[in-house]
């Protein structure tokens, strides 16, 4: 890479790990006035809003929608409305470091999932990212020394049904647009979340809750636009070991905002972690088949 793409990476990768980071500190802020329900309303409202101002300013893109595959698309917009509901309790339960920690197993889920579904062999590098990953998740919940936490499997269940929402979207990018599943999965998740939630939620939120109902709205959508540019800029294998830094980063959060221990056993099992997506992002490289596998990052 030149001194230019990287750079290019660099300030990507930058506004992601922000990105990610503003959205659950949002979550954490808007935990004690709303429900989790009523977060992911803001969130697939807010969506909505922007989809419109899209469509305002570009009005051919209202012809890329149609019901194809409709089925699928309600497949993928239930586990990820799914998975965002479990997300979002986590990082109301367990320190920020942990959650994000353990959303890494996602790549293990996606690898296990694209085997099953997709046709994919099961290479010696992707089993040995499964297996490095189970590890990872035993070292930092460490069941059986008093340290479990039964939070974390919202966590673990979470990264599953991401997993899930990765494998439909690859079998719909085929022929579906960007903007038909984005658009999809507002329309779809507005009125589940609506229906749990008080109609008249929006009244108990004061001028100290306007920055994290911007921050859910804007950073979740965001974090998303700079991390799919950063891999436009680079290389996976330069990509993804920045987005791993994202852990570092949410422990300082979570121990400046919220006093929450730095925990020693969260960074190792991490590293295990990061150690098997690193080795089968290697070895798909050298077989001429870069599938980014996607890390950690949550689209809420």
């Amino acid at each position: 890479m030149s001194t230019s793409q990287l750079l290019r990476v660099v300030l990507w990768m930058t506004g992601a790990l922000l990105s990610f980071s503003v959205m659950a500190v949002s979550v954490r802020a808007l935990g004690g006035v709303l429900s989790v329900m009523e977060i992911l309303s803001v969130r697939a409202g807010l969506g909505l809003v922007i989809l419109l101002i899209v469509v305002a300013a570009r009005p051919q893109m209202r012809h890329e929608v149609h019901i194809q595959r409709i089925g699928l698309h309600a497949v993928r917009n239930g586990t990820h409305f799914a998975a965002q509901f479990l997300w979002a309790h986590s990082l109301l339960l367990l320190p920020l470091a942990t959650v994000f920690a353990l959303e890494f197993t996602m790549p293990a889920w996606t690898t296990l999932l694209a085997v099953l579904f997709l046709g994919e062999k099961l290479t010696p590098s992707r089993l040995g990212a499964v297996v490095l990953g189970f590890i990872g998740v035993v070292v930092i919940l460490r069941p059986g020394l008093g340290m479990f936490n039964p939070a974390a499997l919202l966590v673990l269940l979470a990264a599953l049904g991401y997993a899930l929402n990765i494998t439909a979207t690859k079998m719909l990018t085929s022929n579906q647009s960007t903007f038909t599943i984005v658009f999809w999965m507002n329309i779809m998740q507005f009125p589940v979340a609506m229906l749990g939630s008080d109609p008249l939620f929006f009244m108990r939120l004061g001028l100290h809750d306007v920055l994290p109902v911007l921050g859910i709205g804007i950073a979740g959508t965001a974090a998303h636009f700079f991390l799919s540019n950063a891999f436009r800029s680079g290389d996976a294998i330069v990509v993804v070991p920045m987005d791993f830094l994202r852990i570092p980063l949410i422990a300082v959060v979570g121990w400046w905002l919220y006093g929450e221990p730095l925990d020693a056993f969260v960074f190792i099992g991490a590293g295990i972690i990061i150690a098997g997506v690193l080795w089968n992002l290697r070895a798909e490289t050298q077989r001429g088949n870069p599938a980014i596998p996607p890390a950690g990052g949550p689209d809420i």
